[in-house]
């Protein structure tokens, strides 16, 4: 795994813990595969997307239960020739709370518990716009935002959804240079 993608795989790790959502270890064994158009599910099917061809997957450190973060999982993916990681996580809500698929409430509480960790993790952290969208009926709010991670500056995409008792984050990161990937790399995540 590049310096780049640990240091992506830290940082989201520590924005999701800030909201009880996964470990912080990124320095474990994984095993890598080739994501050729890979079909990615969160959320009982509720959140897919399929990723373009290029992505190599490595499964993520499960969390545990020491540090609150326990039935977390995930898997990260990286394009070495675009230099995009995409890391798609999942865990249980803190609390054993329920919330429905478009929970306004737990949205705002989670995007603004992501907003603080980022900003306390990368001092250059901006963000650039916030959406909310509706994918198949699950409520999705959307954060761009732009930092230096790894050495650079990257842009930075990050969507999360909860429903029932699970939440789950996929954070997008490329390179500032590649905004044209980004945008597309986007869109196809969406299916739009």
């Amino acid at each position: 795994m590049s310096s780049f993608a640990r240091k992506a795989l830290v940082l989201v790790f520590a924005a999701m813990a800030g909201f009880g959502a996964l470990n912080a270890l990124a320095a474990g064994k994984s095993t890598a595969k080739q994501a050729t158009g890979e079909k990615v599910s969160m959320l009982g099917g509720k959140l897919t997307f399929t990723l373009p061809k290029g992505f190599t997957a490595s499964a993520l450190p499960a969390g545990s239960e020491a540090d609150g973060t326990a039935g977390a999982s995930g898997t990260l993916y990286s394009n070495a020739t675009t230099r995009t990681v995409v890391i798609a996580a999942q865990n249980s809500i803190p609390n054993a709370a329920q919330v429905k698929d478009n929970d306004s409430v737990f949205l705002d509480a989670a995007v603004s518990s992501f907003l603080s960790q980022q900003a306390a993790a990368l001092p250059d952290f901006s963000k650039q716009s916030e959406k909310s969208m509706t994918l198949k009926g699950l409520g999705v709010r959307q954060i761009d935002s732009t930092a230096t991670q790894g050495g650079g500056q990257t842009l930075n995409s990050t969507l999360i959804a909860g429903s029932g008792s699970r939440m789950a984050v996929v954070q997008v990161i490329s390179r500032a240079a590649d905004k044209a990937g980004h945008a597309a790399l986007m869109k196809h995540i969406l299916g739009r």
